[in-house]
């Protein structure tokens, strides 16, 4: 049985203990913010982010010189989080209108965002040509004709990315599948031909190369390769028959993080070998010229800085069945353990030198049967006021958020050299009644 010092791995890389048995990140005692700004809370270590930023930077760019790293948005998008970006000479990108707007609120430089998505509005490709954003990554062919007519209306010939389906299985969830074939993402294979020779035929768009997603927390490197040389060997074709050069390669994200001790995940420095070897040989086998080589992290960026900070309240024992530890927060603030059966460890961040005793079930406030934020795990002798910390939270936890039984989103703070900065403040009850409309007779 381990113990909880063991579980630190599984968080920030500034993480450690102090001399009262306090579970501290980014020099902050975590229960002291706890204490301050309230639970559940939730806590990004910044040293920790602008490490992630240096480490792909580093492995992709000193295997392939040619290397554009855009942060993934949909993982966690907030102000502090793309200015910090934006200095590490990140690129981002966008699905959305709404992260489009969040870019250029904050002054993202726009020529290095791309906005990829399956089903963009007019108004959102309108929004996005207006903002002159690097890339739009056509999902499909409906979206092809719209953005053809849109670019028209606008005077505006924006480069865009093809997406391609490749087929491959990605051993993943199948909530995080993406690239296999019968996915709502991309054309098919079988398709892209037909997909590329309109794009080639519209003089109101520029096609300069090609993307591909496979899916997330991706731990084999097969699906890489296989994707790889079914791209390379479509744009090999395509050179062939309609003159296509392909000068930008996506290969998306995917790069898995741990979330358990029992779940390794390889370093980014494995990706960046596999990918780049594979791009490299096989374009020479192809006699193609390099392209720029793009790619997608998020989760990978932004989960292990990431962590939740909940209270303890009751606690429920079924003789002989479980028992239940129930915090302050669960499926509204952290709902993907709910959503895709996704495992967390945690630790009892006011009392780390306590020994593991209890297999507890750490549930959640909500109304829900399946608000179960861990399911089975040994922890030390719980009471009430105890302060817990979930590791690996900082991907999609914030964005999946949501006000389920009118909770209120919690706060966010950001943790270095021993201050916490708020970044984002928790909601009240006067956000979540807002946007209400009360007529009165």
């Amino acid at each position: 049985m381990t113990e909880q010092i063991d579980r630190v791995i599984l968080f920030p890389s500034t993480a450690g203990v102090d001399e009262r048995g306090r579970l501290v990140i980014g020099g902050c005692d975590t229960a002291e913010l706890a204490a301050e700004f309230g639970t559940p809370l939730y806590l990004y270590d910044e040293d920790n982010l602008r490490h992630q930023c240096l480490e792909f930077k580093q492995e992709f760019g000193q295997r392939y010189a040619d290397t554009t790293i855009n942060y993934s948005c949909k993982a966690f998008i907030n102000m502090a989080l793309l200015h910090l970006f934006m200095e590490e000479g990140l690129g981002l990108d966008v699905v959305s209108g709404g992260e489009i707007g969040y870019a250029l609120s904050a002054g993202f430089p726009m020529d290095r965002v791309d906005f990829p998505g399956n089903n963009k509005s007019a108004g959102e490709l309108a929004l996005a040509l207006e903002s002159g954003v690097g890339h739009i990554v056509v999902d499909n062919f409906d979206e092809l004709e719209m953005l053809g007519k849109v670019a028209r209306d606008k005077g505006i010939t924006p480069d865009i990315l093809l997406r391609i389906s490749p087929g491959v299985d990605p051993h993943t969830h199948k909530y995080i599948s993406t690239g296999n074939i019968d996915s709502k993402f991309g054309i098919p294979l079988v398709l892209a031909e037909k997909a590329v020779e309109i794009a080639l035929s519209m003089p109101e768009i520029n096609l300069t190369g090609l993307h591909f997603h496979v899916g997330s927390q991706l731990v084999e490197m097969e699906p890489y390769r296989q994707s790889i040389d079914f791209i390379l060997d479509l744009a090999a074709g395509m050179r062939k028959k309609h003159g296509f050069e392909l000068k930008e390669l996506s290969v998306g994200g995917g790069f898995a993080v741990q979330y358990t001790l029992d779940s390794p995940a390889p370093p980014i420095s494995t990706y960046a070998e596999v990918i780049t070897f594979s791009i490299i040989t096989k374009c020479r086998e192809l006699g193609l010229e390099l392209p720029r080589l793009i790619i997608e992290p998020g989760r990978s960026m932004v989960a292990r800085a990431g962590v939740a900070l909940y209270t303890v309240g009751v606690i429920k024992d079924i003789p002989g069945v479980r028992r239940y530890v129930s915090v302050d927060g669960g499926m509204a603030d952290n709902i993907r353990p709910a959503l895709y059966e996704a495992r967390l460890e945690a630790v009892v961040a006011n009392n780390m030198e306590a020994k593991l005793a209890d297999e507890v079930t750490i549930a959640g406030k909500y109304c829900e049967s399946g608000d179960i934020l861990i399911r089975d795990i040994v922890l030390p002798v719980l009471t009430a006021g105890d302060i817990l910390a979930v590791a690996g939270c900082g991907a999609y936890s914030i964005p999946e958020a949501m006000n389920y039984n009118a909770s209120f989103r919690p706060s966010i703070v950001m943790a270095k050299d021993g201050q916490a900065r708020l970044i984002r403040r928790r909601e009240t009850l006067e956000d979540l009644t807002r946007y209400d409309v009360v007529q009165v007779e």
